[in-house]
């Protein structure tokens, strides 16, 4: 950063210069606290609001009279300085409120993108800017009606939240309109008044400092009458003050301790009594306190001899200024954080980047809040789980039946050795246990739990168990917002696509096979949203025809896929690159569905469809996403929902709702029973029973 000229302390200076029998008035320069709540903001403001907008910001930094002997009172800033968010940094320029130990002082904020644009400000430049807007203030009569201007401060920032460093310098602009002050006598407030002036002053000066319209105010009037009364008053009473012909003192709270010189607001103080009030011989009271309460051992009366330049009584003059604190000062908040709380920081940081220039419709809100529930915690509920919390997902459960066994860590990225030590860990416990490790704020749960499924029929002493599991999971899929089915059978897959149709719910499909994939979106279920009276329909909440499940295109139902396998056929064999795109997809394909305006009844879109980025920033929507490997070729396609589908159908719906377990009990031990149920066994004889008559004529070679 340039270095400026204007980087004084006038206090610091041990050169003095008489003028008749007086000396150069010297200030305790202002000191600052930034307090960690400011920067906190500060971080939360430029992340979700401000993004690449280097703005000023206004400000509020608060101070009070000094209070104490030895320790002088700092300008401090903190995380009320600043607006809350971005609405009211547009339409509230209000300054925030105080109180008696906090009286508001007006300010700007200037944040710089870059290191290297913090260094490039010109300080001097700046700091002739800041000043120029006090003058204009002394000259348009703003100080009189809102005194704090003349304590009007700026800071200029960096703001490194990869690291949690701040750097920061402060100034508070104080105007040169011309030659130094000279003091004629300063000395405490005790020793210039008589008894009866101090007890009269003290008293008034506790009454405007408990009054909660005058508490706040930085600048005032002090009128002492013959008879000793003391009056405090506004400072656009000045005229009639003078013209009482009672002893008059402009009164300030003096922040600083010292008793050989007043603090730092008194210097645009004189600048203002100078160009407004009178010049020549002024006396002015440095008011601090104790314990509350007015101290006229502690509070300083001053003589001083003022004389402005003509050039400032031009209100288009540029005038000179001083202020800055000494040198920048940097913080770290690194330290002071929690791990966990850091986490959360660093792991937010990229998605509200990705608002700054690319996607400013993300909704953080939605996804933070989205649970999600995810069937199988396997190779893709591996995978599946680590990219939502990439996108902000913060609520996780994982459902499976299984033991981590030594084959699974080195596909199945939330498993490590030691969790197939001792037999194995259960899959899910062992895979939430992870996600927390991973990301200490994540609410990951895992279920352990087998899905109840068509073909594999219950023994007499397991109904029970299996009836229990069906609630359970049931309340499970109600409770979630989104699920996941990522399981590696077919018919592991079709009591939670029934469950999802029938509560509504929004159903994500990933299935890998040796070297192909199919991500899709299960459609609405078949209950109109519309009607009130819960019936159900084919049609989709948004009049069109719904999207169709898993099973809508098969002709059989679901049955049992695991016996009388070879290990091939056990283990799910698969080339390793497929589950994370399978998993990306299906996690991408949620983000994109969260953010539609139709949600769950967005209709289906394919690959080639014309649309504008400006109404979908996350493109296109697909019903169904194919992809081979071998090719790595990629196709989306819109299946529709199905009469006769054994999951989602109106037919087989309807039947749960009305048996509830005991039916799904029966589709379980009795495979060709949802077959007759939705009419496929009649649609199946039909086709077998179809002829096609051949023409055995050869067709002569003419008509070839």
């Amino acid at each position: 950063m340039a270095s400026s000229s204007s980087v004084v302390s006038s206090s610091s200076s041990s050169s003095s210069s008489d003028k008749g029998s007086g000396r150069i008035l010297q200030f305790d320069p202002f000191q600052s606290l930034v307090d960690e709540g400011f920067w906190r903001r500060l971080s939360s403001l430029k992340l979700d609001s401000l993004g690449l907008d280097q703005s000023p910001i206004p400000l509020t930094g608060f101070y009070a009279p000094c209070s104490h002997p030895k320790v002088s009172n700092r300008l401090t800033l903190l995380a009320e300085s600043l607006p809350s968010d971005f609405k009211e940094l547009q339409f509230s320029l209000e300054r925030a409120h105080g109180n008696r130990n906090r009286c508001p002082v007006p300010g700007t904020l200037y944040n710089m993108n870059t290191f290297e644009s913090f260094k490039a400000l010109d300080s001097d430049s700046l700091l002739k800017k800041e000043a120029k807007k006090i003058l204009d203030d002394i000259h348009s009569g703003k100080v009189e009606e809102d005194s704090a201007v003349l304590s009007r401060f700026f800071i200029i920032s960096f703001a490194d939240l990869k690291k949690w460093n701040f750097l920061h310098w402060l100034a508070f602009p104080a105007l040169v309109v011309g030659p130094p002050a000279v003091v004629l006598n300063l000395q405490p407030a005790r020793e210039v008044f008589n008894q009866g002036e101090a007890q009269s002053l003290s008293a008034a000066l506790n009454e405007w400092r408990n009054s909660s319209l005058t508490t706040g105010v930085l600048y005032f009037l002090v009128s002492i009458a013959s008879n000793s009364c003391a009056t405090i008053r506004q400072l656009k009473d000045w005229k009639a003050c003078q013209d009482d012909g009672q002893k008059l003192l402009f009164g300030f709270y003096d922040p600083s301790c010292r008793l050989d010189n007043p603090g730092w607001p008194l210097r645009n103080y004189l600048a203002f009594i100078s160009l407004r009030c009178q010049d020549g011989k002024i006396q002015f009271l440095c008011y601090r306190e104790k314990r509350g309460f007015a101290d006229m051992g502690l509070s300083l009366v001053g003589e001083a001899v003022i004389s402005p330049s003509k050039d400032c009584r031009d209100p288009q003059c540029v005038p000179k200024a001083v202020g800055w604190e000494p040198k920048p000062k940097s913080i770290n908040l690194a330290e002071s954080m929690n791990p966990e709380r850091l986490a959360v920081s660093a792991a937010d940081l990229n998605l509200k980047l990705m608002r700054w220039r690319t996607l400013p419709s993300l909704d953080l809100g939605t996804l933070s809040s989205v649970r999600c529930l995810l069937l199988g915690a396997g190779t893709l509920g591996c995978q599946v789980a680590r990219m939502l919390m990439a996108w902000g997902v913060r609520k996780i459960t994982l459902l499976d039946s299984g033991l981590v066994a030594m084959s699974n860590p080195v596909r199945q990225s939330l498993y490590t050795l030691d969790d197939c030590l001792d037999g194995g860990s259960l899959k899910a416990v062992a895979a939430a246990r992870t996600l927390k490790r991973i990301f200490p704020a994540v609410e990951a749960e895992g279920v352990t739990l087998s899905i109840p499924m068509p073909g594999h029929p219950v023994p007499t002493n397991e109904v029970a168990r299996v009836l229990e599991d069906c609630e359970r999971l049931r309340d499970l899929i109600a409770s979630h917002d989104v699920t996941f089915l990522l399981t590696d059978t077919r018919e592991s897959r079709w009591l939670p696509t029934l469950l999802c149709a029938s509560e509504n719910k929004i159903a994500i499909t990933a299935a890998l096979g040796f070297d192909s994939y199919l991500v899709m979106r299960h459609g609405a279920g078949p209950l109109s949203v519309s009607d009130q009276t819960n019936s159900l329909s084919t049609v989709d909440g948004n009049g069109g025809q719904r999207l169709g499940c898993y099973f809508c295109g098969d002709v059989v139902a679901p049955i049992d896929s695991t016996s009388n396998r070879t290990l091939d056929q056990q283990c799910t064999v698969t080339r390793p690159g497929l589950a994370p795109i399978a998993s990306a997809l299906a996690v991408e394909l949620l983000v994109g569905l969260l953010h539609h305006p139709n949600g769950i009844h967005a209709p289906g879109e394919i690959a080639n469809s014309i649309m504008s980025s400006s109404e979908q920033p996350f493109g296109i929507l697909p019903h169904q996403i194919r992809g081979l490997l071998p090719q790595y070729s990629q196709v989306t396609l819109i299946g529709h929902a199905s009469n006769s589908c054994t999951a989602c159908s109106t037919t087989v719906v309807s039947e749960l709702r009305r048996r509830g377990t005991e039916f799904i009990l029966q589709a379980i031990d009795h495979p060709t029973y949802l077959e007759d149920l939705t009419g496929l066994t009649e649609l199946i004889e039909s086709a077998n029973s179809f002829k096609l008559d051949w023409d055995d004529e050869t067709d002569d070679a003419d008509d070839i």
